[in-house]
């Protein structure tokens, strides 16, 4: 992993989605990720508000791998946000 981005061990369980934190040179940058993506990437059928924190940390690493490459590539939605 590029040492200059380091994740936070903040988790934000929204209606849909999970949000997590990445920082790279002091500035912090919002990754969403999907209960869908992370049942997929889990191998879990049904992510919701109430397991979503559980399946995220089976897959964080690989979620935050995912994440490291987008703000690599320097993707970012119109609010400067990365969205998995």
């Amino acid at each position: 992993m590029n040492q200059s981005i380091i994740f936070t061990d903040q988790l934000f369980i929204e209606k849909s989605r999970v949000k997590f934190i990445a920082q790279q040179q002091g500035v912090n940058i919002n990754c969403f990720v999907s209960f869908g993506v992370i049942g997929q990437l889990c191998g879990q059928q049904a992510v919701n508000q109430l397991n979503a924190a559980d399946a995220f940390e089976q897959c964080r690493f690989d979620l935050e791998e995912k994440a490291e490459e987008l703000i690599e590539q320097e993707l970012f939605n119109d609010d400067g946000d990365i969205v998995l």
